[in-house]
């Protein structure tokens, strides 16, 4: 595949991903969050196999591909901890 056709995948499969989330009810952020993490882990196992072609644009695509998706996953997690920690109950105190 040429980096035309790639290109056109790409931006294609953005502007997708931009109304299925634009979309979501807000009720289901927390759910969505955790299979974005998912699809994040997938998107830097195929960011990898880029930065190991032998082109120089394909690594440095690549090492960007691989910085965005691992801070998708860092912030969706954290984002995903904080929500889970408001719906935790304090401890009853006993006098």
């Amino acid at each position: 595949m040429d980096i035309t056709s790639s290109l056109f995948v790409f931006l294609l499969a953005t502007f997708l991903g931009l109304e299925v989330i634009r979309r979501v009810s807000p009720l289901l952020h927390t759910p969505l969050m955790s299979l974005t993490n998912a699809i994040s882990a997938i998107a830097i196992v195929a960011a990898i196999q880029v930065m190991g072609g032998k082109t120089t644009l394909g690594t440095v695509l690549g090492t960007l591909a691989v910085i965005a998706a691992t801070t998708n996953i860092v912030g969706g997690f954290m984002i995903t901890d904080r929500m889970l920690k408001m719906f935790k109950r304090e401890p009853h105190k006993s006098e």
